[in-house]
């Protein structure tokens, strides 16, 4: 919620991948893990301060999708682009992020 994302283009060095690429960065925590880390109200007051609005259906849910909870996109779409499995077109960050 709170990184950036990123549009990728597939390139032909992808095959051997299957042209596939990835669609996320993968979780550190579990749900449930990242509900006992984080707090609501903390990841609202973060997010708000980086200039990002955040519409959630309830507290529980900011606090699974934290930021995080996340590996951090950079690294994983670095990894992705230097091994030859996308190109990096556009990079992408939030304004507002809707959680259901």
């Amino acid at each position: 919620m709170g990184t950036a994302s990123y549009v990728l283009l597939g390139v032909k060095t992808g095959k051997e991948a299957f042209y596939s690429t990835c669609h996320g960065s993968g979780r550190l925590l579990s749900r449930a893990a990242a509900v006992r880390k984080y707090r609501a109200s903390e990841v609202i007051n973060a997010l708000r301060k980086m200039g990002i609005e955040i519409r959630a259906a309830s507290k529980r849910v900011v606090c699974e999708e934290a930021p995080g909870a996340y590996k951090p996109s950079d690294a994983v779409v670095k990894v992705v682009h230097e091994a030859g499995l996308s190109r990096v077109l556009l990079k992408l960050r939030p304004l507002g992020v809707v959680k259901g």
